[in-house]
C-alpha cells in the first residue's frame, strides 16, 4: 500500500480508503448489508494496508454505522482511523447537532471520531449550518475530544466551495467529488488546489463517477483499446486522481471482493507524477470523446445571461448534457430539482428568444428549455432523435 500526506496532519493515510456506502446487499433487500461478505471485504482491505474507513448516517438506510462497529471489533479499531458525517439537513435546532452526534457515537460504539464531516454541504446548507451555530458546536466537540479532525463533504459550485473554505479557519480537511470528467464540475481542479494551498487534506470521492468510468459507453471503450499503456478503465481513472499531489486520499465504495482486490493493486502502483505526458494526453482524449456525447453544443460562454426571466441557461444546459453524456438521468434529475431554484429552471423560460440572438453557437435555446424540463423532471424519457436540432 502507498501512503500519502494528509494536509497539515502529522499522519500518512493509505492512498485508498474504504467508503461504506456501496457494501454488498442481501438478496431482495434495498439497504440490508450482507455482513458476512462485507466484513470479509473490509477487513481484508485493512489487512492489506487501508487505514481510513468512511461511513455516514444515511448509508444503507442507517445500517452502515452499526456495521462499522462490527468491523472495528477484534483489534481492528487500532488499525484504522474512522470518519462519520453529520446529516445537516436533519438539524432544525442547535440541539439537534448533539442529538444526532450522540446517536452516531452509540451506533458505531466509539467515544470519538477521528474525522468528522458536515455532510454534503452546498451554499444553502452552509448558510443554515452557520445560523444554527455549527462551528461553535464543532469547537466544543473538538475541545471535548469527541472530534479529532473536522471537515466537510461538498456538492455545489466552486464559488460556494471557496466561500465555505474561507468562512472558517479551523477546517482540517474536505471531501470533494473529483475525477477526470469533473475537472470543471463542482469544486473541480480549482477547488482541489485551493483547499490544498490552505493546508487542508483533500479526500476524493466518486473517482469512478459512481462506476460510470469503469463501465464505459461503446465509443469511449473503443478509445481505451488504443491506450499507450494497457489498463482497465477503472485503473485509468484511479491513477489519474492519484497522479495529483494535492490529493490526500481516494475513497472507493466497493461492492464485490474482486473490486477490493483490483483497487488494492491499483493503489499499490499509484503515486504522484506517475503518469507520463503521453498518458495524460490520452486521458484528455477520452474526456473529449465523452464530451462528444453531449447533445447541446453549449460552451458556457455566458453570452446568453442574464436571462430577463432569471433562467440559469448555462447551468440547465450543463446538467442536461451531463445526464446525456453519462446516461445518468437520475443524477441529473437530483441536481436539477435540488440545486437549481424553481425560478431559475428551464421551466421558467417564457420563449422571448432574447438569448438566441446572443448565442455564438446558434442554439435554439427556447426550443431546448421545455424539452429539458420534461426530461429532467422525468415527464419524458430522453431520446436524442426527438430533441431540438437547431
Amino acid at each position: 500500500m502507498q501512503y500519502r500526506q494528509f494536509g497539515k496532519l502529522d499522519w500518512r493515510v493509505s492512498a485508498l480508503g474504504f467508503g461504506l456506502m456501496r457494501l454488498p446487499r442481501l438478496p431482495r433487500s434495498k439497504s440490508g448489508i450482507d455482513e458476512v461478505e462485507a466484513l470479509r471485504m473490509v477487513r481484508h482491505a485493512v489487512d492489506e494496508g487501508v487505514n481510513y474507513l468512511d461511513t455516514a448516517y444515511m448509508y444503507h438506510g442507517g445500517q452502515s454505522e452499526t456495521f462499522l462497529a462490527k468491523v472495528l471489533k477484534d483489534g481492528y479499531r487500532r488499525k484504522v482511523r474512522i470518519a462519520d458525517k453529520m446529516p445537516t439537513w436533519l438539524a432544525r435546532t442547535p440541539a439537534d447537532f448533539d442529538t444526532l452526534f450522540d446517536e452516531q457515537l452509540k451506533k458505531v460504539e466509539v467515544n470519538y471520531f477521528d474525522f468528522y464531516l458536515l455532510h454534503s454541504l452546498n451554499r444553502g446548507g452552509w448558510k443554515k449550518c452557520l445560523e444554527l451555530g455549527v462551528l461553535e458546536w464543532a469547537e466544543r466537540m473538538k475541545k471535548a475530544g469527541k472530534i479529532h479532525y473536522f471537515g466537510f463533504s461538498f456538492h455545489d459550485s466552486f464559488s460556494a466551495f471557496k466561500k465555505i473554505v474561507d468562512d472558517y479557519e479551523g477546517w482540517d480537511f474536505c471531501q470533494i467529488q473529483y475525477n477526470y470528467m469533473d475537472v470543471l464540475n463542482q469544486a473541480g481542479t480549482r477547488g482541489l488546489k485551493y483547499a490544498s494551498k490552505r493546508g487542508m487534506g483533500v479526500i476524493v470521492m466518486e473517482p469512478l463517477l459512481g462506476g460510470k468510468l469503469a463501465k464505459l459507453p461503446l465509443v469511449v471503450r473503443a478509445e481505451i483499446k488504443n491506450a499507450p499503456v494497457k489498463r482497465k478503465p477503472a485503473d485509468w481513472a484511479l491513477q489519474w486522481v492519484w497522479d495529483q499531489p494535492e490529493v490526500s486520499l481516494v475513497l472507493s465504495g466497493m461492492t464485490k471482493m474482486n473490486q477490493v482486490e483490483e483497487n488494492l493493486v491499483s493503489a499499490d502502483h499509484s503515486g504522484v507524477g506517475s503518469l507520463t505526458k503521453e498518458e495524460k494526453a490520452f486521458i484528455g482524449k477520452v474526456r473529449e470523446t465523452f464530451k462528444g456525447l453531449q447533445p447541446i453544443p453549449c460552451t458556457s460562454c455566458q453570452y446568453c445571461v442574464p436571462c430577463p426571466n432569471g433562467v440559469f441557461i448555462p447551468d440547465n444546459f450543463s446538467i442536461f448534457n451531463r445526464g446525456a453524456m453519462m446516461n445518468d438521468w437520475a443524477g441529473a434529475n437530483f441536481i436539477y430539482t435540488h440545486h437549481i431554484p424553481v425560478k431559475a429552471r428551464a421551466s421558467a423560460c417564457i420563449d422571448c428568444n432574447e438569448c438566441e440572438a446572443k448565442c455564438p453557437q446558434r442554439i435554439p435555446i427556447s426550443e431546448w428549455m421545455p424539452y429539458m424540463d420534461r426530461v429532467l423532471t422525468k415527464k419524458e424519457t430522453y431520446d436524442r432523435r426527438m430533441s431540438p436540432k437547431g
